[in-house]
């Protein structure tokens, strides 16, 4: 279980750092390059759900967040029991991944709106602001800043219905925690796709072996 822990920790703490310095150093909506102009920090912030999504107005924040809590949990015992049971170091760390994005996005939720004065275009968040923060527990906002627009051009004239319009791929903004999620949700496909067979190819070549005994 220690090793699980410290990935865990190691994640949630460089999201979290990013994520304050982000907030601390840029003005809402600005950007910087970090390799040319498909790689770029572009500060956003996400006020419920992926993608900039919300639903049911302050209520529907709290029972996001609220489920993302319980949902939390429910992930850190099932890794638990993994690790207790011996299961492959895939799987573990596949729940370890996605416990640590789930929870690094709740601390923003629930932390950052009284923590941080509101960032806005002119000016970077203040830490501890003698007004009070920006909103209530668990109504805070989640830092994003990743982007990675790979391609970003207009298209063709020559192409029906889409030619001169503008196209852009991969236009999600997203933070550590996400990418979390996101690759723990990979090495679970990685596990039940190659994993698995591989398990039950040998449970079959034993099977045949001890018939043939």
């Amino acid at each position: 279980m220690k090793k699980p822990i410290i990935l865990i920790a190691l994640i949630l703490l460089a999201d979290q750092v990013l994520k304050i310095w982000i907030k601390m150093t840029f003005c809402y909506g600005e950007e910087v390059n970090l390799l040319g102009e498909w790689c770029k920090l572009h500060f956003i912030e996400n006020k419920g759900m992926a993608f900039g999504m919300a639903f049911g107005g302050d209520a529907g924040k709290i029972a996001l967040t609220s489920l993302r809590i319980v949902a939390s949990a429910l992930i850190f015992i099932y890794m638990r029991r993994l690790v207790l049971k011996g299961e492959k170091k895939i799987l573990i760390y596949s729940f370890a991944l996605i416990f640590c994005g789930a929870v690094g996005n709740v601390i923003d939720s629930i932390f950052y709106g009284m923590f941080f004065s509101e960032s806005t275009i002119f000016s970077p968040a203040i830490f501890m602001p003698e007004g009070g923060g920006y909103a209530p527990v668990f109504l805070g906002k989640v830092v994003d800043m990743f982007y990675f627009p790979l391609i970003d051009t207009t298209l063709p004239q020559w192409i029906p219905i889409w030619g001169g319009n503008h196209f852009s791929f991969f236009n999600a903004i997203f933070n550590i925690a996400d990418a979390s999620i996101t690759t723990g949700v990979c090495l679970l496909l990685v596990h039940f796709l190659f994993c698995k067979k591989e398990t039950a190819k040998v449970d079959t070549q034993k099977t045949k072996t001890d018939n043939s005994n």
